[in-house]
């Protein structure tokens, strides 16, 4: 006799990162084509080497790095997140509405947690982020696909037509996972208003901020004085100081909103780690600089992508930016083939666009996910060229 099952987890899809990871232990890369591997948007080179030096030093002087801290985070840090976010975009935000947590995802489960239950709504746009369905799925709570068009940017009467008394909150990933299209501030301010109207939570996941193509303020939610009555704000250190083993994510929230995500982060993992903590303060208070030249060759890879993709018959490019690129390819074949044989073939890993979608929408099926931001300008050069070669 097999142990029980929850539900919910049997309705829920696997991973496909792992998935994905899987295909490569199944196939045979040609030698002649070393492998791309455009499959994760995580950076995959360490920390930079004086940060590493800081955390080596503050592991083994600092006795506090080990033990137990804040359920909501350290304090240091918390108070010079506020103050970043609050320069950046020219707003308000105080310590006490930050909260940190094991990396971005746990941000978005314990926000979601405390707003939604099973049997309620939570609108998101498609394509959309896998884990962030995952985690609805596993919880009980329906997530309802707002379509958008070609140019993949969420339509604000669309979504106002699918609010329901059931609906908790709409979720918004800019600049976006796995799209790479940058929302507008006009787009954000709409959709704020919107969900003020409904009296639901606003998610804006900013993960990729720090890769923005725009320069200055990426919105103005943060300038409206009440902007923690319904706005909810997600932000990861993993790409911007290259500490995704670090696990270190933010929320930015009302502080009654923290008191109910404390519950949760205090259930779950009890704190964040210390080391994790310590790198991102530190990056913080001295890796501005270092940033921006990361955020400027992320551009240049970027640029790099759409130039390439202008001279690749039969494929187009939805969207491109921060990390991603995510195109419509020219095969018959479903998507999930289609990955399979560029592996095989020239040697390209990538994540089919039925991995983003719900199984109702056909457009997956003639989409890929291209995670360029491991990929230099040569490496997107050579992308090119094996494009070219699989007709």
């Amino acid at each position: 006799m097999s142990l029980p099952l929850n539900p919910a987890f049997a309705a829920t899809f696997a991973p496909p990162v792992p998935e994905a990871r899987r295909w490569l232990t199944q196939t045979t890369v040609p030698s002649e084509y070393p492998l791309l591997n455009l499959s994760q948007a995580a950076p995959v080179e360490p920390p930079t080497a004086d940060l590493r030096a800081a955390m080596a030093r503050a592991i083994e002087q600092d006795p506090e790095i080990h033990l137990y801290g804040p359920v909501l985070g350290n304090a240091a840090l918390r108070e010079r997140l506020a103050a970043r976010t609050a320069a950046l975009y020219a707003g308000a935000v105080r310590g006490e509405q930050v909260a940190l947590t094991s990396g971005c995802n746990q941000a978005f489960c314990a926000v979601i947690a405390t707003l939604a239950g099973p049997g309620d709504d939570v609108i998101l746009p498609t394509p959309w982020y896998f884990n962030h369905v995952m985690w609805l799925s596993m919880t009980g709570v329906k997530a309802v696909p707002l379509p958008t068009g070609s140019d993949l940017l969420p339509d604000l009467e669309r979504c106002a037509a699918l609010i329901t008394p059931r609906t908790k909150a709409i979720t918004l990933v800019t600049p976006n996972n796995p799209g790479g299209v940058e929302y507008s501030a006009e787009t954000l301010d709409a959709f704020a208003a919107l969900a003020e109207r409904h009296g639901i939570a606003l998610i804006v996941d900013e993960t990729y901020r720090d890769f923005h193509t725009q320069d200055g303020p990426p919105h103005r939610l943060f300038q409206n004085p009440d902007w923690d009555r319904n706005f909810i704000h997600l932000y990861s250190f993993s790409k911007a100081y290259r500490l995704t083993g670090h696990r270190v994510g933010a929320i930015a929230a009302s502080p009654a909103r923290l008191a109910e995500i404390e519950k949760f982060l205090d259930t779950v993992t009890i704190c964040v780690s210390g080391p994790g903590q310590m790198a991102a303060l530190w990056g913080l208070e001295n890796l501005e600089s270092w940033l921006a030249g990361e955020r400027l060759e992320i551009l240049r890879r970027r640029r790099a992508l759409l130039d390439g993709f202008a001279q690749v018959p039969g494929w187009e490019l939805l969207g491109c930016g921060a990390y991603f690129g995510y195109a419509r390819h020219p095969f018959e074949t479903d998507s999930t083939t289609v990955a399979k044989r560029l592996l095989a073939e020239v040697g390209v890993l990538m994540l089919p666009g039925t991995m983003f979608r719900p199984d109702a929408q056909s457009e997956g099926a003639r989409e890929m996910r291209i995670a360029f931001a491991n990929a230099d300008v040569g490496e997107i050069g050579h992308l090119i060229e094996r494009l070219k070669a699989v007709s």
